[in-house]
């Protein structure tokens, strides 16, 4: 398995470390719940390198970003971040991205899983231009913080930087220089809290991780408000919360982006690999929607369990959790269209035994908006 340059760090904070698409990654550190609700409360840092880092270069970057992505590049800003899909001819979901323009190259940070599918999909679609296209995971490292606090946190952290973080917009980065490091601050995550996220090289990530947690300045019995290490445990429950697809789950090579509810990323006005199909998907209505449920009890509905209308099989839980937040099960399910409607009384066969669930708005989570300040 891949190791990322944190593993001596997770080890050190006697992570339960597990294998997660070809790396050993850490699943918790404390425990899952309590790291949801610390992330909720206050801020918590996450070792995300495993995600795939591929840096295009070249004039004709943006155009072959263009051709592959559901959104539209043609106008993005130097920057400027956008979530997209990048999909096969029929319209299926070969993975979901963010794409980041750099002044002088183009970042996409792709899932873990599809890394080696996503380069060569590039690659391929690069060949006979000028579009040169380096696979950069292994040589740095990506880190988010997380949390209402993130903000206070980082400027205080990082009070010495000229980075304006309290002004830089959502899907917006910054870069800068740090004890001659490079490395780029995204306000952007996968929780549905406020937050950052920063690439760096991969030699200056143990000390990053250490300032961002700062150890140093925090006395051991200290009680203020403090970044705590988070694992993929509570990642998951956290983006189920906030209803954020993950691949392999809601979002796949046979599930198309319009009926995964995601068509807000999807330009059918522009051509791209895809469009033809999602126009008649569209033109001729969904077969299947993506929707959220609220189960009875505690019990949890996981992948692939059967969604139930009449006591008969209608559709697919695509993942569940019992939410830390909500205090409730919740689970993001595929029914056809006519089982979709709010309120829809439906049930999930958890091991054999029907489980009352209702079709509820998604998401389940919204963070709370800041309060007004007082001039």
């Amino acid at each position: 398995m891949l190791r990322t340059a944190l593993y001596d760090m997770h080890v050190e904070l006697g992570a339960r470390l597990v294998e997660f698409a070809g790396w050993e990654m850490p699943l918790l550190y404390t425990g899952i719940v309590e790291e949801h609700l610390h992330t909720r409360a206050v801020c918590s840092l996450f070792d995300v390198s495993h995600m795939g880092r591929l840096k295009l270069t070249g004039v004709g970057s943006q155009a072959l970003l263009q051709r592959v992505c559901t959104r539209n590049v043609g106008d993005q800003a130097v920057g400027q971040s956008r979530y997209s899909h990048m999909c096969k001819e029929t319209g299926g979901i070969l993975d979901d991205v963010i794409v980041s323009r750099y002044p002088s190259h183009w970042l996409v940070v792709c899932n873990a899983s599809n890394r080696e599918k996503i380069l060569a999909w590039l690659r391929r679609h690069a060949e006979g231009t000028d579009v040169q296209v380096e696979d950069q995971t292994l040589q740095t490292a990506m880190v988010a913080l997380q949390g209402p606090k993130t903000l206070d946190i980082a400027a205080r952290l990082l009070a010495g930087l000229p980075l304006p973080l309290a002004d830089l917009k959502r899907y917006h980065f910054l870069s800068g220089n740090y004890a001659g490091f490079e490395f780029t601050v995204f306000r952007s995550g996968y929780t549905g809290e406020d937050g950052l996220e920063v690439i760096l090289p991969a030699t200056a990530a143990g000390l990053a991780w250490q300032f961002m947690r700062g150890a140093e300045d925090r006395p051991p019995d200290a009680t203020e408000a403090t970044v705590k290490p988070a694992g993929l445990g509570a990642r998951d429950t956290l983006r189920l919360e906030a209803a954020m697809p993950l691949y392999g789950h809601e979002l796949t090579e046979e599930v198309d982006s319009l009926s995964a509810g995601q068509g807000w990323c999807v330009d059918l006005s522009k051509v791209f690999i895809g469009a033809e199909a999602m126009r008649r998907i569209k033109e001729r209505g969904f077969k299947r929607k993506l929707v959220g449920l609220e189960l009875e009890g505690k019990r949890t509905a996981r992948q692939h369990y059967a969604v139930l209308a009449g006591g008969k099989p209608v559709g697919e839980v695509t993942g569940g959790t019992f939410s830390p937040t909500l205090n409730k099960s919740i689970a993001m399910a595929y029914v056809p269209p006519e089982h979709a409607q709010p309120g829809t009384r439906l049930a999930v066969d958890i091991k054999g035994k029907p489980i009352d669930a209702v079709v509820v708005p998604l998401p389940f989570y919204k963070r709370p908006k800041p309060a007004a300040r007082i001039s």
